[in-house]
């Protein structure tokens, strides 16, 4: 059995091609990724990014060599579906590794006492949601809420990031520079 030591986690891509390929080189080697939702649509609040491409975006995504898990997010649709190899699953995406257990949800309308209140109820020890494009990593009552914040289109003043995961800590990382912004051990 694979076990899995390092997860890279993402969030809100929107179709950003350039976001993906510098999250997985900031990333390095992981054995899962997790996304938060918002793959490939920029949404009709959103302007189109620089390197806005769904079509290849959802083959580099396909072309990857790790699993993707992604939970549905507010702009992604069925028809997203037809060109992503790895599945846009429900709402929620529970993960459970040797040395944590995690849930992801896009976390569009829920409140940090809900997601507190849904990590306590399936037991997790971090709880991934993304949506308000603005990185946050903090521990209540013992679970770390993480939000990747968004690569393509940032509304955080730390601008474009992502976050990591290993066996000890959660990283929330710059995705100019791959500069830790803010770490939380587990």
């Amino acid at each position: 059995m694979h076990q899995l030591k390092r997860i890279g986690v993402i969030s809100d891509t929107h179709g950003d091609v350039a976001a993906w390929e510098k999250a997985l080189e900031i990333w390095g080697p992981v054995d899962l990724i997790v996304h938060a939702g918002d793959v490939l649509y920029h949404g009709p609040r959103n302007p189109l990014v620089q390197a806005y491409h769904p079509p290849e975006l959802a083959e580099r995504i396909n072309a990857s060599q790790v699993p993707v898990l992604i939970a549905r997010g507010n702009c992604d649709a069925d028809v997203d579906q037809l060109v992503l190899e790895w599945p846009l699953q429900s709402q929620m995406v529970l993960v459970q590794t040797p040395y944590i257990r995690l849930i992801a949800t896009h976390g569009q309308g829920m409140d940090k006492a809900e997601m507190v209140e849904l990590a306590k109820r399936y037991r997790v020890d971090i709880f991934i949601f993304g949506h308000t494009h603005v990185p946050a990593l903090e521990k209540v009552e013992g679970i770390v809420l993480l939000n990747p914040g968004s690569p393509a289109l940032p509304k955080g003043q730390e601008g474009a990031t992502v976050a990591l995961i290993d066996e000890n800590s959660v990283y929330l990382k710059a995705l100019k520079d791959g500069k830790t912004l803010g770490q939380i051990h587990l």
